[in-house]
C-alpha cells in the first residue's frame, strides 16, 4: 500500500497530465481493468450455494431403518433360496414318514400265449389207447392200453391268462432299526433348514438397515461438501478483498480459487456416492425406480448406551445365533443317519400277505378256465454278508459328516465370540467418537471464525485460514460418520447376539 501511494505521489510531483503513465510495478500491484471485466465471473465464483439440509431431515412417510430391514428380509433372494431348501426338507420328512406304513403293491396282468402241439408227456412207445373204465376188451398187438375215465383230458394250456394280485409287506425289523432313525434324521434336517431361513433373513435385515444408514451418511456428506464449498467461496471472496486492499498476494487468491475447484469436485463425488448408496438401498429392498426414497428418521438423535458385558453377551450369542442351532440340527441328523445305516448289518425280518385272483389261478393244478381267488400269509428273514461291508461304509461316512459339522460349528462359535467383542468395541468407539467429534466441531468452528477474522483484518495468513477450513470440514465429517457408525454398530451387535433372528423368525 505504501509503495502504491509513493508511486501516485511521484506522479503528482512530476506534474504529469491526466494521461500519465503508471509504472509497471504499480500496474502489477493493482490490475484494475482486468478485475472490472471479470466482476460478473468473480461474483458467480464466490456466490454460496444453498445448503440442502433437507437431505438428512426426517420426512413424514419416509423410510426408517426398521422398515428397510423388514423389506430386505422379506425380499432377499438368499432367504428365498433358503425357503426352497426348507420346502425340500419338509418333503423329505413326508417321505420318511411314509416308511412307517406297510408297503401295499398291486399287479394287474394279462398274458396271451401262443398255441403249439401237445408233446408226448408219457413217452409211451406205440399207439396210445385210452379206454373207458371197465373190463378190457381185446387189444391189437403192439398197442399200450391205459384205462381211464371217458372225460380224461389235459387242459394245461389256456391261451388267455388273467391275473390280479395285491401284496402287503410289513418291515418288522426296520421299525426298530431303520425307519424311526430315518424319520428323526429328516426332521432334524428340516429344523436345520428352518434355522438357515432365519439366519438368511436376519443377515438381510441387518444388511438392509446398515445400507439405510450408509445412505443417510452419503446424503449428509453432500451437505458437508456444500458447506465446505461455501467456506472456500467465502475464502476466495475474502482473499480478493484483501488483495484489493493490498493485504494479500495474488498467490493467496489463486490458492483460494484452486480450493474452490477442489471443493466443487468433492461435491460432485459426494453426489455420485449418494446416488450409488441410494441404488444399493433400492436393490436391498427391491424397490422400483419410480418409488420415492425419503428418510423417515435422521442422525441427530443420540443413540441410547448399550448395556451388557462381554461374557454375558457372548453366552447370549452362542445360545441364540441361527448358525449354531443349524449346525446342531445338522450334526444330529447325520448321527441319526449313521444309526439307520447300522441296520444294514443285521438280518431283515418282514411279514407279507398276498391275495391272488386269476383266470386261471397260477396256484390251481391243473388249471381251469375260470376265475379263482387265493391268499397267503407269511414271514421272511433276509440277510447277506455283503450288507455288513456296505453298512460299515455308510456308518463311517455319516459319522465323519457329523464330526465335520461339529468341527465347523466350533469354528463358527469361535468367530461369534470374536464378532461379539468387535461389535461391542465398535459401539463403544462410535459413542465415544460422537462426544469427541462434537467437541472437535465446536473447536474447529471457533478456530475457523477466529482465523477468518484475523485474515480479514490483515493479521492472519491465507494458509492459516485454509488449515482452519480443512479442520472444520474434517470435524463435520467426523461427527457425521460417528453418528452413522453408532447406529450401524448397534445393528451389527444386535445381529452378532442373534437378537434380530427373533424378529424375522417365521
Amino acid at each position: 500500500m505504501r509503495t502504491e501511494v509513493a508511486w501516485w505521489g511521484f506522479a503528482i510531483l512530476a506534474g504529469a497530465s491526466s494521461s500519465f503513465a503508471t509504472p509497471a510495478s504499480a500496474q502489477e500491484a493493482r490490475p484494475a481493468a482486468p478485475r472490472t471485466a471479470a466482476a460478473v465471473t468473480q461474483d458467480t465464483a464466490t456466490t454460496p450455494l444453498p445448503v440442502p439440509t433437507e437431505l438428512t431431515q426426517a420426512q413424514p412417510g419416509g423410510l426408517t431403518a426398521g422398515q428397510v430391514g423388514a423389506r430386505a428380509a422379506a425380499t432377499s433372494w438368499n432367504a428365498k433360496a433358503s425357503e426352497q431348501n426348507l420346502r425340500g426338507a419338509a418333503a423329505r420328512v413326508d417321505e420318511a414318514w411314509a416308511g412307517f406304513l406297510p408297503r401295499l403293491s398291486t399287479i394287474g396282468k394279462y398274458t396271451r400265449l401262443s398255441n403249439f402241439t401237445l408233446p408226448n408227456l408219457f413217452n409211451i412207445p406205440g399207439d396210445l389207447v385210452i379206454a373207458p373204465s371197465g373190463p378190457a376188451g381185446p387189444v391189437a398187438p403192439g398197442t399200450t392200453l391205459i384205462q381211464a375215465p371217458v372225460n380224461f383230458s389235459f387242459p394245461f394250456f389256456k391261451l388267455d391268462n388273467w391275473l390280479l394280485q395285491a401284496s402287503l409287506t410289513i418291515p418288522i425289523s426296520d421299525y426298530f432299526l431303520r425307519i424311526d432313525q430315518n424319520y428323526s434324521a429328516a426332521t432334524r434336517s428340516q429344523d436345520a433348514a428352518r434355522w438357515d431361513v432365519i439366519g438368511a433373513r436376519a443377515s438381510s435385515w441387518a444388511n438392509g438397515a446398515a445400507a439405510y444408514y450408509t445412505w443417510l451418511r452419503a446424503r449428509g456428506a453432500v451437505v458437508v461438501a456444500v458447506q465446505a464449498l461455501n467456506d472456500q467461496k467465502t475464502h476466495l471472496r475474502d482473499a480478493r478483498n484483501q488483495f484489493d486492499a493490498g493485504n494479500a498476494s495474488r498467490a493467496d487468491v489463486l490458492r483460494a480459487d484452486t480450493a474452490v475447484s477442489a471443493a466443487e469436485l468433492t461435491l460432485e463425488r459426494a453426489k455420485n456416492l449418494a446416488d450409488l448408496t441410494e441404488k444399493q438401498l433400492r436393490v436391498a429392498i427391491h424397490a422400483r425406480d419410480e418409488e420415492a426414497m425419503a428418510p423417515g428418521e435422521n442422525l441427530e438423535t443420540i443413540p441410547e448406551p448399550f448395556q451388557g458385558n462381554t461374557k454375558q453377551m457372548t453366552l447370549e450369542a452362542l445360545s441364540s445365533r441361527p448358525e449354531v442351532k443349524s449346525a446342531d440340527a445338522n450334526a444330529e441328523a447325520a448321527r441319526e443317519q449313521a444309526s439307520a445305516a447300522r441296520a444294514g448289518r443285521y438280518p431283515v425280518l418282514s411279514g407279507f400277505a398276498d391275495g391272488i385272483e386269476g383266470n386261471p389261478n397260477p396256484r390251481q393244478i391243473p388249471p381251469e378256465n375260470k376265475w379263482l381267488g387265493t391268499w397267503d400269509v407269511g414271514a421272511q428273514i433276509t440277510w447277506s454278508p455283503n450288507d455288513i461291508l456296505t453298512a460299515n461304509g455308510s456308518v463311517n461316512d455319516f459319522e465323519s459328516r457329523a464330526a465335520a459339522i461339529e468341527a465347523n460349528k466350533n469354528n463358527v462359535r469361535d468367530g461369534i465370540e470374536v464378532e461379539v467383542v468387535q461389535t461391542m468395541q465398535a459401539v463403544h468407539e462410535a459413542d465415544f467418537s460422537i462426544d469427541a467429534s462434537t467437541r472437535e466441531l465446536a473447536s474447529a468452528s471457533e478456530a475457523y471464525r477466529v482465523a477468518r477474522e484475523l485474515f480479514n483484518n490483515g493479521r492472519g495468513t491465507s494458509t492459516t485460514l485454509t488449515d482452519a477450513e480443512t479442520d472444520l470440514t474434517r470435524a463435520r465429517l467426523d461427527l457425521l460418520n460417528a453418528k452413522a457408525d453408532a447406529r450401524i454398530a448397534r445393528i451389527r451387535l444386535e445381529h452378532a447376539l442373534g437378537r434380530d433372528a427373533k424378529a424375522v423368525a417365521p
